[in-house]
């Protein structure tokens, strides 16, 4: 039996580690470290927020999530940051409970759920077909890092 549960800085370890591995299925590496895990989702004013699934062996999966506000709809929605399920929770659908729970723990009211899937991972984007996820619209996202963001703020 599988328990979802929200996430506490008790957690962090494991969601580092969860997050680890989803980077290097992707052949990428993270950025987060414990301490602005610890920060910005467990601190006094949380960035961001996660649920656990946890098995009688331990924990299968994670989901962390954000609120939205979209102008354009006028309505709160939920922003999917990461979601992650073990090769040990894999094809038990973890991934469709944690989206749900993160819509049903969610104080603030979503209308509606996004998230980014990278291009490549076909498994990923046939799953999240499956359970009805779309296009949101016809513009690509955009990021000013580095060089640019310092510019920016320099005015």
């Amino acid at each position: 039996m599988t328990v979802l549960r929200p996430a506490t800085a008790q957690d962090v370890p494991v969601i580092l580690r969860f997050l680890q591995a989803m980077a290097a299925e992707a052949g990428e590496e993270v950025g987060s470290t414990e301490a602005s895990l610890l920060a910005h989702g467990f601190g006094p004013t949380p960035r961001f927020f996660g649920l656990m699934a946890e098995g009688a062996a331990g924990p299968l999966g994670m989901v962390l999530y954000f609120p939205e506000y979209s102008t354009w709809r006028g309505e709160m929605g939920l922003f999917v940051q990461d979601v992650y399920v073990a090769p040990e929770g894999r094809g038990l659908g973890l991934g469709r409970q944690l989206l749900a729970g993160a819509m049903a723990h969610a104080d603030w009211g979503p209308e509606f759920l996004t998230l980014m899937v990278a291009h490549p991972n076909a498994g990923a984007r046939g799953f999240y077909e499956a359970l009805g996820f779309g296009l949101r619209d016809d513009a690509d996202q955009l990021i000013l890092e580095g060089e640019g963001l310092k510019a920016l703020r320099r005015g």
